[in-house]
């Protein structure tokens, strides 16, 4: 075979403690799996069918660096737990996640009845640490994000309206999940817009942390 143009190199992930890389597949991100959350973007609380959306595999970045993106002036932060999916779909570990959403394009799709394509799934918008290898299912652990040195995020796992079983579940009945899929498991209330400068200080107990700079 004979490509008519190089290839683009694979997207990897760091795998905490080894030199070894995490070939990533697909990014997956549940929806309003909070319920404080829920209440703060203006829905009913409750335990209704999760929703998903997707960002491309290269959105995801590692090195700590978020370049605020163009075309939106409200960029809001979203701490999340990532579930990183293995040989046989089994759980190969966990990471701490950021989804950085354009609010105010997702406020005019949303009004427009439009897909969140331009909101979420663009460029960087999907920063991750090092995937730390654990196999169990999570059940709790808190979850938090300072930025610069303000705590704005707090909750904890076990909030999940869906659970990261069920979760998984539940996107397999929809899609073809594979060896390198990763799961954005959605965020605790607190997010709001940052600004270039700020400095974010994301942790989950029993995961690591991750400092992410906004540019």
């Amino acid at each position: 075979m004979t490509l008519v143009f190089p290839a683009q190199d694979p997207v990897t992930l760091a795998v905490a403690g080894t030199a070894n890389r995490f070939p990533l597949h697909r990014i997956y991100c549940v929806g309003r799996n909070y319920n404080e959350h829920v209440v703060e973007m203006g829905g009913v609380a409750g335990r209704e069918p999760p929703f998903f959306f997707s960002k491309p595999n290269d959105a995801a970045v590692g090195n700590g660096v978020f370049p605020y993106p163009p075309m939106s002036k409200d960029v809001h932060h979203e701490v999340e737990l990532v579930v990183a999916l293995g040989p046989g779909l089994s759980i190969f570990g966990y990471a701490v996640g950021l989804d950085f959403t354009r609010r105010d394009l997702q406020a005019e799709a949303k009004k427009l009845g439009r897909a969140w394509d331009t909101s979420k799934a663009f460029d960087f918008s999907a920063p991750m640490s090092p995937i730390t290898p654990r196999s169990d299912v999570m059940k709790k652990g808190a979850i938090t994000l300072d930025v610069n040195g303000t705590r704005r995020q707090t909750g904890d796992i076990a909030a999940m309206i869906w659970g990261v079983d069920e979760i998984i579940a539940e996107l397999g009945r929809y899609f073809i999940l594979k060896p390198g899929d990763v799961i954005f498991t959605g965020t605790p209330a607190g997010v709001s817009a940052v600004q270039k400068g700020d400095r974010l200080h994301a942790a989950i107990e029993g995961v690591g942390t991750f400092d992410v700079t906004v540019t």
